[in-house]
């Protein structure tokens, strides 16, 4: 079969449309005829299974990582729509608020061997260790925000963050580690602020791990969505944020889409019941379908003005 895509779904804070973009994601990629596995990996407050109108489990994602004995498809619930299947979140919220290195790197290998078209990962919100290696093993990660100031900002933060973590591990040389190291632990006001600035201190200690950063600067482009969009001013934050990452972080946003505020949006998840089954053809409904395909087609919205 076809290599299987895997979307991370993040946010830098919560309340910003996360589960409920995630959800319905899955089921526009499942209505396509693809194999979806949806994995709830928010584990400070799982929800996906009410988003999709389904009881808590007596089966869960906390369940693969202590019993050695199960799988990940051991788990996996049928959702009740065609092609689409759910692994629930934890239930015992506090004991899976923060998996340790062996746990996480056991959900990263059974999400990476699911025989599937789409997995699609719901993160919890912020900027824990295991959240950032989720967004960043994925093959697109998908950052949702709201046009509010402090989801802005917390976009921005995540998106530093995650940077910060994959130059860690790809970085070899013990002098650069040890600089980085040294850079995010130290709140020094002098050290470098993005990580467009790393490149000439980097190049300086090593060419080679210079060289390294500018590659992995280019490989690392995360997608952007705007939610609870109302008029078309906040549909331009998308670009504003775009182009501020690109000139103080260096990083690369693309801008796939925004979900227009809908009464319908707030009627559905009232009734525990995904926006795509109860309103189809909603305006949020059709811009989150929008979305799905800019994802997969790796196209990103254009500023004409």
């Amino acid at each position: 079969m076809a290599k299987k895509n895997i979307w991370a779904i993040a946010g830098g804070k919560g309340g910003v449309g996360k589960s409920f973009l995630c959800s319905n994601l899955s089921i526009d990629l499942a209505q396509r005829g693809n194999s979806v596995v949806l994995i709830d990996a928010d584990f400070g407050g799982p929800n996906l299974h009410t988003f999709l109108g389904i009881s808590s489990s007596i089966i869960s994602v906390s369940d693969f990582i202590k019993n050695s004995q199960l799988r990940l498809d051991d788990i996996l619930l049928p959702t009740g729509i065609p092609n689409l299947k759910l692994a629930s979140g934890a239930q015992d919220v506090l004991g899976m608020a923060n998996l340790n290195i062996i746990q996480q790197n056991k959900l990263i290998k059974a999400i990476a061997s699911l025989n599937v078209d789409y997995v699609l990962i719901d993160l919890g919100a912020g900027t824990t260790a295991y959240t950032l290696d989720l967004f960043l093993t994925a093959d697109k990660g998908i950052l949702v925000t709201a046009p509010e100031p402090t989801s802005v900002e917390n976009t921005y933060r995540f998106v530093k963050s995650a940077f910060y973590r994959k130059l860690k591990t790809v970085v070899r040389h013990p002098g650069v580690k040890s600089f980085l190291e040294r850079i995010t632990d130290n709140k020094d006001e002098e050290n470098p602020r993005t990580p467009a600035d790393l490149v000439t201190e980097i190049s300086d200690i090593n060419v080679q791990a210079g060289e390294t950063l500018k590659y992995e600067l280019s490989r690392f482009q995360p997608k952007l969505v705007l939610n609870q969009v109302r008029n078309p001013t906040d549909v331009r934050i998308g670009f504003s944020m775009g182009q501020a990452c690109k000139k103080y972080f260096g990083v690369e946003i693309g801008y796939v889409g925004f979900v227009e505020s809908d009464n319908m949006v707030i009627q559905s998840i009232r009734q525990r019941r995904p926006l795509a089954l109860t309103s189809p053809g909603s305006n949020a409904a059709n811009s989150i379908s929008k979305i799905a395909q800019n994802i997969r087609q790796d196209y990103h919205l254009v500023n004409t003005n």
